[in-house]
């Protein structure tokens, strides 16, 4: 189920809010986690046990890391989430080691087993040998997104940075520390626990497709939180307008891109077209979801961060990954960079690791080498700002053309991000420089690429990027003006909608 499609708008959210606001208390986040599951399994339902088993695996171990799976935490954690006297090191380090490699494992599994038999098969066909038949693997849907919400939580635990979710609820109970419950209260009290943890990780909003939320963003709110008119209100606007960026904008540059790529052969302007639609489809289709995400969260009291911020104004690599999917790029920055030494260890392993992390931040996208490709060229540019005190070789340059430069750079590397092998971007490179084939089709693709309608769109595509105001700013203030242009673009969203017969998110797949 997709969130720019009738059966969610028109049937599942309204039974969803319907449900979540006539119950109270728990009851109201056991609902949640209920809808949300329900969302999650609609077209597989065997995907539910995954991220059940996931969320349980990591309840437990931060229970581990803090003491003891039915200890009362609130023994060991303080009111703002430091843990004093804790269990030996060696007690606290062995759970956080399984929920890492259990978590890292299962997706490994799901997503790199069928990349590792497509490659190993193709070693031996080298030397002689046939192929044979390898098991395919579906991948859980949004299985990067909750694997790494998950980590997280037991990260942060291990920190101090956060509490086990189990300290809120013997709080709401008014059970201390010292206070000696019989076992099966206790146990109802660590499932209560269980469920807010559970609908944390599973909350449909952001569960398939981001933005990445860490749980002590959003402990508190799973049980102190405002519902307010003025806050719904600003949900609805986030809603409409990011079905508007999916709908009316990512769809039409989508079939630009889509005919482009499939071209095997363009003039080099025709190339450039299709890859900057493709920049102008992965925006505001990834955005376009965020806020979605972020209004649903609102409509139902949850304060969401912010995932976007005007990324194709940046100056540089280095302030595009500040600005682009903000939630992905901070936690590969606080949970793979930092304890991979970061910037501490001299200059040599500060670049290697920024070309680590954007390595394996491609390779989080897709099982594939482009991926991996599109990595190592922002691991690059990012080692390279570095050398330069984290500016580039342009910055001389004048604004206009430093963020246009960094936008082609940008624009060269989704190519290796669409083209489905190397070779296929290696093709698609070579066009935009001039240097390609042209097939005598290409007149046939350009009626395509420059229909009048899609011509406006790009246009006004461009518009809204180099020149709009960002969805966090526009609904800061619901004014009735601003209430009558989303309500208008919900409206003219929804009608295109039934028109179009593909409204499939990008990151849907990841």
């Amino acid at each position: 189920m997709v969130f720019s499609s009738h059966l969610f708008l028109f049937y599942f959210l309204p039974a969803a809010l319907l449900l979540y606001y006539v119950t109270v208390g728990y009851g109201r986040l056991f609902a949640l986690t209920v809808v949300s599951l329900l969302f999650y399994g609609w077209t597989s339902p065997w995907f539910i046990p995954v991220v059940v088993w996931t969320a349980l695996l990591d309840f437990c171990c931060g229970k581990l890391i803090a003491g003891g799976v039915l200890n009362n935490p609130l023994a060991l954690a303080q009111a703002d989430g430091a843990i004093h006297n804790p269990p030996t090191a060696r007690r606290r380090r062995w759970p956080l080691v399984l929920s890492v490699i259990a978590n890292l494992g299962m997706l490994a599994f799901f997503k790199y087993t069928m990349f590792a038999e497509e490659n190993f098969a193709r070693i031996l066909h080298s030397f002689g040998h046939e192929g044979r038949d390898f098991i395919v693997i579906v991948l859980p849907v949004g299985i990067s997104f909750y694997t790494f919400e998950s980590i997280s939580y037991v990260f942060d635990i291990y920190r101090g940075n956060a509490r086990p979710a189990s300290c809120w609820v013997y709080e709401r109970y008014g059970r201390s520390a010292s206070d000696r419950m019989p076992w099966l209260e206790r146990l109802g009290i660590e499932g209560k626990a269980f469920i807010s943890y559970l609908c944390y990780l599973t909350q449909f909003p952001h569960l398939v497709a981001g933005p990445i939320i860490r749980y002590r963003d959003i402990e508190r709110q799973l049980h102190q939180r405002s519902h307010t008119i003025e806050q719904f209100a600003r949900g609805v606007a986030f809603l409409s307008i990011g079905l508007a960026k999916k709908v009316l904008l990512a769809n039409p540059m989508g079939e630009i891109a889509d005919s482009a790529f499939a071209a095997g052969g363009l003039q080099w302007h025709d190339a450039w077209f299709g890859a900057i639609a493709y920049a102008f489809q992965i925006y505001f289709d990834f955005s376009g979801y965020s806020d979605m995400a972020v209004g649903l969260g609102l409509m139902m009291g949850f304060r969401y961060p912010r995932n976007f911020r005007a990324p194709y104004l940046a100056e540089s690599i280095t302030e595009f990954w500040r600005r682009w999917h903000i939630s992905l790029s901070t936690w590969l920055r606080d949970y793979l960079y930092l304890p991979l030494g970061g910037n501490r260890l001299g200059q040599r392993r500060t670049y290697a690791n920024l070309l680590l992390v954007m390595l394996i931040g491609g390779f989080w996208h897709g099982a594939a080498w482009t991926f991996l490709a599109w990595g190592a060229i922002h691991g690059v540019m990012l080692a390279t700002e570095r050398i330069t005190g984290k500016t580039s070789f342009y910055t001389p340059f004048p604004k206009p053309l430093r963020i246009s430069i960094t936008f082609l750079i940008v624009c060269l590397a989704w190519v290796f991000f669409r083209s489905p092998t190397l070779g296929g971007a290696g093709n698609y490179l070579l066009c935009m420089f001039g240097l390609g084939n042209p097939q005598p089709e290409a007149q046939f693709v350009q009626l395509e690429l420059y229909d009048h309608y899609r011509l406006v769109i790009f246009a006004g595509c461009a518009l809204v990027i180099w020149g709009g105001t960002q969805t966090w700013e526009f609904t800061r203030i619901i004014t009735p003006l601003r209430a009558a242009a989303c309500a208008l673009l919900l409206v003219a969203a929804i009608v295109t909608m039934w028109s179009q017969s593909e409204n499939h998110f990008l990151y849907f797949r990841f």
